[in-house]
């Protein structure tokens, strides 16, 4: 199954052009990536599309501008309430952001929902890169707490690079030590990067093991 970059932002939300982000993903052992805005027109490149808004009525709203089975439809996470109304909500594919979310967003009861539905959490890879002190360590506890729920509950994660530039761009192999932090084994890491083919064809995702 193809290894999916979950999310990166090319120009002009980034520095770098979405086909040379496209190369950069193939040498670093991609063989997709979701693009924020972009263009499917691109080799190796899933159109991605991240709907952010204050409430459900606006997420809809959003929704109904997308033709159906256009890409990857992502939606920025809120409280408990509205995540679980995102999960229920047709199209929706990926929910990100959880680790700016508040403590308690993202329950058991929301966890059995997304594996119902087929929605993917994303464990957004750059403030592991990016944020040092106190704020990493939330952003690490979070992953923890999350890959337990993962573990227990068989919802599918995305892991995304979210990089704005080819120079924040990982490897295959970065993002296994970097998901190390948390607690994700290698095999996780491979199911995770592989689960979006499997969610939108409508399969369940399976657990990939390389070694």
């Amino acid at each position: 199954m193809p290894l999916i970059d979950g999310c990166i932002h090319p120009y002009p939300e980034g520095d770098s052009s979405l086909r040379r982000m496209a190369l950069e993903a193939r040498e670093l052992g991609f063989d997709q990536v979701v693009a924020a805005g972009g263009s499917g027109d691109v080799p190796g490149v899933l159109r991605g599309t991240i709907i952010t808004a204050p409430s459900i009525k606006e997420v809809i709203s959003a929704l109904q501008g997308i033709p159906r089975g256009e890409g990857v439809v992502m939606v920025t996470s809120g409280d408990l309430a509205f995540n679980r109304a995102v999960i229920g909500l047709r199209g929706v594919r990926v929910l990100r952001g959880l680790h700016r979310s508040p403590k308690g967003a993202f329950n058991h009861v929301a966890a059995r929902e997304a594996e119902a539905k087929g929605v993917a959490v994303e464990l957004d890879l750059s403030p592991l890169v990016g944020e040092r002190g106190i704020q990493r360590q939330r952003v690490i506890s979070r992953y923890r707490d999350l890959l337990q729920l993962h573990r227990r509950y068989h919802f599918a994660f995305t892991l995304a690079s979210n990089a704005r530039s080819i120079l924040a761009q990982r490897s295959v192999r970065d993002i296994v030590l970097l998901a190390r932090i948390f607690g994700m084994e290698e095999g996780e890491v491979m199911g995770a990067l592989s689960s979006l083919d499997s969610i939108l064809v409508g399969r369940s995702p399976v657990q990939v093991v390389r070694g």
